[in-house]
């Protein structure tokens, strides 16, 4: 026998259990203990430290583009400090993890949107749960005729 849930208060405890359920799995939990490690790790602060001053840097010459005389200095100084900030052990494993986390919580958007329409449109950055009917968009002149 399925439960009728009649408020939205209701609903909203159960969605509430879902997170609890979400917040146990082991996913998440490779999620906090990855970034906790991540944040206890100096040299791993100091790539981040660098990659965003980098940023910065980047941020000052895009204004003008491939016509500020740094441009490719900075561009390639950018590229280089993110290699290395991703390539840092604990760096790398807190977006593994993270990647995990984001998987997990697109899968469980998906199914919920499906099963209460399958026009309903959930974005996943998966295109393996993307709904390919309509492409570009309710508005937009796409196939889906919505």
């Amino acid at each position: 026998m399925q439960t009728v849930v009649s408020t939205p208060i209701e609903l909203f405890d159960e969605s509430e259990e879902l997170s609890r359920m979400i917040l146990s799995t082991h996913i998440y939990h490779n999620f906090v203990e990855a970034r906790r490690t991540m944040l206890e790790d100096e040299e791993a602060e100091r790539l981040i430290r660098h990659f965003n001053d980098q940023k910065v840097k980047f941020d000052e010459v895009q204004r003008f583009g491939k016509y500020h005389p740094d441009y490719s200095e900075v561009t390639k100084a950018l590229r280089i400090s993110k290699r290395e900030m991703d390539l840092h052990e604990s760096v790398n494993a807190y977006k593994e993890a993270e990647r995990a986390l984001e998987k997990l919580l697109a899968e469980v958007s998906e199914i919920l949107a499906s099963s209460v329409s399958q026009n309903v449109k959930v974005p996943s950055g998966n295109p393996y749960f993307d709904n390919s009917s309509c492409s570009g968009g309710c508005g937009s002149g796409g196939s889906c005729a919505c």
